[in-house]
């Protein structure tokens, strides 16, 4: 059956409050909450500072730009679609 079940855990639960008591149990769970918020926050904080390094990077840096043959000039590309060759099955008498 295992520790499925709600039941199994109202009696742990029950257990652990009269060991512990019921104000150490929140001040556990306050801490806890506690830790995690500044967990969330230092990882905010972590992210900003690398959003800030790499903005202030792609400033300082010079644009990048793609070389080109200076001798012709450029002419756009053709990206228009052709029609596909249509397939001819080789004939019977062809060797394959």
């Amino acid at each position: 059956m295992g520790l499925s079940s709600g039941f199994h855990w109202i009696i742990i639960l029950v257990i652990v409050m009269l060991v512990f008591g019921a104000g150490r149990i929140s001040n556990v769970m306050g801490e806890l909450g506690k830790g995690l918020k500044s967990f969330k926050q230092g990882m905010a904080d972590e992210d900003d500072e690398k959003v800030r390094r790499y903005e202030e990077q792609r400033r300082n840096d010079p644009p990048r730009q793609l070389p080109r043959d200076e001798a012709r000039p450029q002419e756009p590309i053709d990206v228009t679609p052709r029609p596909a060759d249509p397939a001819v099955p080789p004939r019977d008498d062809q060797a394959r």
